[in-house]
This record gives C-alpha cells, structure tokens and sequence, in this order.
C-alpha cells in the first residue's frame, strides 16, 4: 500500500461533497493538498481544517466549463513549484434530467463533455507525462455507473467518454508505477446526486480513494466506492488488489 505522507494530491471539486471528504481522507494520511473550486474561497473552510491537520494546503480555482480557465490552473499549479504525484478528477457536472429526452438539447452534450470529460483529460494529459518521467504516479478519475437512462444523455456519455479515455491512457502504463484507474462513489446525496439519493456521502469513504494506495501496477481498472463501503483503508487496498484486475490482455 502507498505511503501518501508528504506527497502532494490535486483534487477538484473539493469544496463539498465527496470532495471535501476525499482531501479529509488524504490529509489524515499525511498528504499535501492542492484543492479546486470554482472560486477559491469556497475553498477556505477545507484549507483550514487540513492545515490543523499538519499538511500543507494550498487552494486554486477554475471554471471547468471553461477550458481557458482550466489551462490558467494548470500553469498556476506549475508555478507552485509542487511535483503533483496524485491527481483526483472528483469534479463533475450533472447538467439536467430530461423526461422528454427527444428534446435533449444540444447544450446538454456539449456543457457536459467540457466539464466531465475534456477537463479531465486535460489534468491528465498535463500531469501524467511528470508522473511518467518520475517513475511514480495515481490518477483518480470519477465516473458513473448510469445507464440505460437517456433522460440522463449528456450527463451518462461524457462519463462514458472519460472511461474510454482513462481505460485507453492506462494501456500505455500498464506494469508501470504510474496508475491511472476510475472510481464511482455511487448515487449519494451531494449536490449533484439530490437529497433524495440513497446513500451518504461518506459510504463512499474509503473507496473512492483507493486507487491513490493501490500498489500493484495495474491500470485501467472500475474501482467502485460501494465495493468498499465500511472496510478500514487498509482492506480496502487489500481487497482492490486482490480482486480487481486490470482489463488488458498483455
């Protein structure tokens, strides 16, 4: 299992949420955080209680929909002067459920793709060839286990774009320690997943961080929060790689 103390994690959307919880989790493992937000003082409270934690934290902001914006982040993380050797695409947009979804919109596609899918790939693409060169890497991206709802069609294919690409990007550092693998905490009840979601935020602790502590060189991999809803860390790293392989034939 990775030892995550003194590292540095970037996690987006970490304001709230499943986020919030996520930099909550890392700190307590002794890992610096980066944290995003769309304006960098919905960042503040977070920031505040890591820092009492003993790591250090540092807040950044970005419109994701924006891709400007989203590349102003990236240099200004670079200018840090951190190596990032985490990275947790939590951030994600549920743009609207459409009971008519013959008249999906085209909005519906193209607002959804920007912010969970060409955002993402943009943080991966920016983070994954330092990780590469430093022999040492986790990248964290978030998904969805939606389907069979076009009500839902903007929203369930951008998510399943981001699989591809993620799937696609694991392929090339399959047996290396560099990992890139998907998460899905599950239908909670965040912002996005609506008060009347099943499950709380924290049942996806601590497996929507399990693919920061996997230590086994795999990639590619669903690493569903649910799966280890209840287990400490510990047996849910242990569990990961024990019964989730990599979906490569090599």
């Amino acid at each position: 299992m990775v030892d995550v103390k003194n590292k540095w994690a970037f996690i987006t959307g970490a304001a709230r949420g499943i986020g919030y919880l996520t930099a909550k989790l890392m700190a307590e493992r002794g890992c610096n955080l980066i944290l995003q937000s769309r304006d960098i003082s919905h960042t503040e409270k977070i920031i505040s209680e890591v820092k009492a934690m003993g790591v250090n934290a540092c807040a950044v902001s970005a419109e994701l929909s924006d891709l400007d914006s989203v590349q102003d982040m990236l240099n200004e993380i670079d200018s840090l002067g951190h190596d990032v050797d985490i990275v947790m695409n939590n951030a994600g947009m549920q743009i609207a459920y459409r009971t008519e979804y013959f008249r999906t919109p085209v909005s519906d596609y193209t607002e959804s793709f920007k912010i969970n899918t060409i955002a993402p790939a943009m943080i991966c693409y920016h983070f994954m060839p330092k990780m590469i060169e430093r022999g040492f890497g986790r990248i964290i991206n978030t998904t969805s286990g939606i389907a069979l709802e076009p009500e839902q069609a903007g929203y369930s294919a951008s998510k399943a774009a981001l699989d591809k690409i993620t799937i696609d990007l694991g392929s090339k550092v399959e047996g290396t320690d560099v990992m890139i693998n998907l998460t899905d905490p599950g239908w909670c009840r965040t912002d996005l997943g609506g008060p009347h979601a099943p499950n709380a935020p924290e049942s996806a602790i601590p497996g929507i961080a399990v693919g920061a502590f996997v230590d086994d060189k795999k990639s590619g991999r669903y690493l569903n929060a649910p799966f280890f809803t209840g287990m400490t860390l510990e047996e849910a790293v242990a569990k990961a790689e024990s019964e989730f392989d990599s979906p490569y034939k090599k």
